[in-house]
């Protein structure tokens, strides 16, 4: 009896060591600095584009039409952006002052970008007939933009997805089910491809594990999912392949073991307004997504813009939470880039040669953003962001006891504060729709 309790004991024990091996994640040298250069990184350019721009009714148009698979693969037959220009839009993200590029290489329904081995729905069975990933990734390593890519763990396409147990893409015409165990090393070749042929990835951004997850609520758990999505094998397979590469997953969890940074969606970290970030911020380096306008794909319908001072607000609530924010743009079929788009974000790119220093290399401020604005700061300066009209501010428990000058940022003019009994009273300051930000630099010591 004594060796069989004993024999029990040391198996528990191997799977429990086991279990420990596989479960746990040290991130490699290169990718702490990765992360480091993320996290001072603060603004990046998010492109959705593909054939479900043609219809311009957004990238869902396949799920929320219901179309099935055989009409959906018609649009193959119509997609080819004349008016692509991989250096425009590198050299526009450039310009805005975004640090690296998150890229639509395959979404939910199935078309991929790139010169892909694995799936006939791709972007050389177009008229088009050339890699898309090759010539953005080409060009983000010529202009020394940092290149992420967006990858569809879901597909509306593939009998070999678990659909019958999904929550989308009901309406698809799928009958047949397929192996699921082929759909995770379809996923691994498609990644495989996307890691080794273009050049260094900077990160890999994953989207619809939420697919096979009950309804969004805020207690929901990684247990709840409905099938072994095989993460662990997939972050390994990234970081084995290009270590620096980090990993983020939109499943609005907290972050799995494997993971580099965090990802909100259409919030910055902390709110949950849209109802899709319920997670509570992590250690890891974080993202903001959100939509130029309310649609991610091109949609004709939607002129719904944001002005450039909710731009501000969205960029300074981010960093004044410590994290990033990936600002999206929906290119219209042909691959021209919309005149909306273009003027809203040369507007922060001007903006940011006067406030940059506010925003990037910064860290989250000793409070949490406010209804006045937020707080971004570096070892020696504050930087007080006030994006409304308040009146006076008062941030208490400063954490420095001396405040050697303040002044306005944009043009160093002194500015009267009173700082007593840790309390550092700043007087009112308007704000307007051409000047959203009034940024104070208070220099500590």
């Amino acid at each position: 009896m004594k060796k069989l309790i004993y024999f029990l004991f040391v198996v528990l024990l191997c799977s429990h060591f086991a279990f420990a091996q596989t479960s746990s994640y040290v991130p490699t040298s290169q990718n702490i600095k990765a992360r480091e250069w993320f996290t001072d990184s603060k603004f990046g350019m998010f492109i959705h584009w593909g054939v479900f721009s043609i219809p311009g009714s957004g990238e869902w148009v396949m799920n929320d039409r219901n179309i099935t698979v055989n009409n959906y693969t018609r649009l193959e037959k119509f997609f080819n952006p004349i008016d692509f220009n991989p250096h425009d839009w590198v050299s526009l993200a450039k310009a805005s002052g975004m640090k690296y590029i998150t890229l639509i290489t395959r979404h939910h329904d199935g078309f991929s970008l790139w010169d892909t081995k694995y799936s006939d729905f791709n972007i050389m069975n177009t008229p088009y007939k050339k890699d898309i990933v090759r010539m953005i990734a080409d060009e983000c390593h010529k202009q020394g933009i940092k290149l992420f890519l967006y990858y569809s763990l879901l597909d509306w396409r593939r009998n070999d997805y678990s659909y019958w147990t999904g929550r989308t893409g009901k309406g698809t015409g799928r009958t047949e089910r397929g192996n699921w165990n082929d759909y995770i090393l379809f996923m691994k070749n498609q990644l495989t491809e996307l890691l080794t042929n273009y050049g260094k990835i900077d990160g890999i951004w994953f989207d619809g594990y939420w697919d096979q997850m009950d309804e969004e609520s805020k207690d929901r758990k990684d247990n709840d999912v409905r099938v072994d999505w095989h993460m662990r094998e997939l972050y390994d397979l990234i970081h084995t392949l290009q270590p620096q590469c980090m990993v983020g997953n939109n499943h609005h969890m907290s972050p799995l073991p494997g993971e580099d940074f965090q990802l909100f969606e259409q919030d910055v970290p902390g709110e949950n307004s849209s109802g899709l970030s319920f997670q509570k911020i992590s250690d890891l380096p974080l993202e903001t997504c959100a939509t130029l306008n309310n649609s991610w794909g091109f949609n004709i319908t939607d002129s719904n813009y944001k002005t450039p001072a909710q731009i501000v607000k969205l960029l300074v609530g981010s960093a004044g939470n410590g994290g990033n924010l990936l600002l999206n743009i929906g290119p219209m079929p042909n691959g021209e880039i919309q005149s909306e788009f273009i003027d809203r974000l040369k507007w922060m790119g001007n903006w940011l040669k006067t406030y940059g220093q506010s925003i990037y290399g910064t860290k989250g401020g000793y409070i949490r953003p406010q209804k006045w604005g937020s707080l971004t700061q570096t070892n020696n300066k504050i930087y007080v962001h006030i994006l409304q009209n308040t009146g006076s501010i008062h941030l208490e428990k400063f954490p420095y006891k001396k405040i050697i000058k303040a002044y306005l940022l944009k043009d160093n003019s002194s500015i009267p504060i009173v700082f007593k009994n840790g309390t550092v009273e700043i007087p009112e300051l308007r704000v307007t729709a051409e000047d959203p930000d009034q940024v104070i630099v208070l220099e500590v010591s």
